[in-house]
């Protein structure tokens, strides 16, 4: 517990990885690092879940970032920075990889490490309290590349170099102009809008929501022609699907579909 630790939940068709260590506003230490993918990979193999929330414990931070306490003893040289890099990156990447949509619920603070975790997710949401920034700048770190790229996604390159140059940090209302989150909610109604924004999602056609995950990185990094026949491969796979017929039915018969994933 004094190092934190990353909790499992599910709820119906949602489920939910909590980043626990609201005494330190949630930070990441490398103990709750190797524990992501294991415990994202148990929601993921559900087939009962259909959307994954990613946030913080409490109200004052979705994640402020790695734990800088432990950097002095894990990443003073160059071999202990590797080693400490990859296992940040195989947390940042099996939440990037997920095969479900994932949304990175934010309240409080979203610093450094945390923006990372949040532009790895496919969408976000936040509370109208919520503050961003990246921080390397004051620390004298470099963000990795891969973690730029999620956020030059998320932004575009303008607001991205103003993140990382002014190491500032950005009000709610502001990432929500700038495009870094996708809705906003009163801090008092945040659980409320939250729920109805993932109900929506988990309602939706799994296979057409994997296809659409896969498409959209496909073609913002540039589709070359692999990624062109796999993008073909996951659109048949949605129309030859049950849950293609059982959207059809539902239509005509105009009511709600029951989708299987299958």
């Amino acid at each position: 517990m004094a190092e934190g630790r990353i909790i499992g939940r599910k709820d119906g068709a949602i489920g939910t990885l909590v980043f626990d260590n609201p005494g330190k506003r949630n930070a990441v230490s490398l103990a709750m690092a190797e524990q992501v993918p294991e415990v994202l990979g148990e929601l993921l193999t559900d087939p009962a879940i259909r959307v994954i929330v990613v946030t913080g414990s409490g109200t004052a931070s979705f994640v402020s970032g790695m734990d800088v306490s432990e950097f002095e003893a894990r990443r003073s040289n160059a071999d202990e920075n590797a080693a400490y890099q990859a296992v940040a990156m195989r947390m940042y990447r099996a939440v990037r990889d997920a095969d479900k949509p994932t949304v990175a619920a934010i309240r409080g603070f979203c610093l450094g490490g945390g923006m990372a975790i949040a532009c790895a997710c496919d969408l976000r949401i936040c509370s109208d309290d919520s503050q961003f920034g990246i921080p390397a700048a004051r620390l004298g770190l470099g963000y990795a590349g891969l973690y730029t790229q999620w956020v030059v996604e998320a932004v575009g390159p303008a607001y991205a170099k103003e993140m990382l140059l002014t190491a500032r940090r950005y009000p709610a209302a502001e990432a929500r102009a700038i495009g870094l989150v996708h809705a906003s909610f009163p801090a008092d109604a945040f659980d409320a809008g939250c729920a109805d924004y993932v109900a929506r999602i988990a309602d939706n056609a799994p296979l057409t929501m994997l296809a659409a995950k896969r498409i959209v990185d496909d073609v913002a990094s540039g589709l070359d022609r692999a990624k062109r026949d796999r993008a073909d491969r996951l659109v048949s796979d949605c129309s030859t699907s049950d849950d293609y017929k059982e959207g059809r039915r539902a239509f005509t018969e105009k009511r709600k579909p029951t989708f299987t994933g299958r």
